[in-house]
């Protein structure tokens, strides 16, 4: 099965399965059952571009890919990993933690 996910505003704001049969035609397809927009094809295994569709991502169309949305307003882009990164690594302690934008710094979770 072929997947599109629907731009809004460069906005992903809808993922849809298109079978296999229509994958050639997916938006000009999926503008033809009423569901216009514009359309653009997105796969699991990196097929097409470097992450699938998730709604909210940006749609990058110069490189045709999908950005996600910013976890926290202290993260940072990195376009070699196409991840957002912490300002702070990931400790490597073995236990487990979560982001705390107040504190800028990872949080042990207890």
């Amino acid at each position: 099965m072929a997947h599109f996910a629907k731009i809004e505003n460069g906005t992903v704001t809808q993922v849809l399965v298109v079978d296999n049969s229509q994958e050639s035609r997916g938006e000009e397809f999926l503008n033809s059952i009423g569901l216009e927009g514009r359309w653009v094809q997105t796969s699991y295994n990196a097929n097409f571009g470097k992450k699938f569709a998730a709604i909210g991502d940006t749609y990058v169309a110069s490189t045709g890919n999908f950005k996600p949305a910013k976890p926290f307003t202290s993260w940072k882009w990195d376009e070699e990993s196409w991840t957002w990164q912490a300002p702070k690594p990931y400790p490597t302690d073995s236990k487990e933690y979560t982001w705390s934008e107040d504190a800028k710094d990872w949080v042990e979770v207890i």
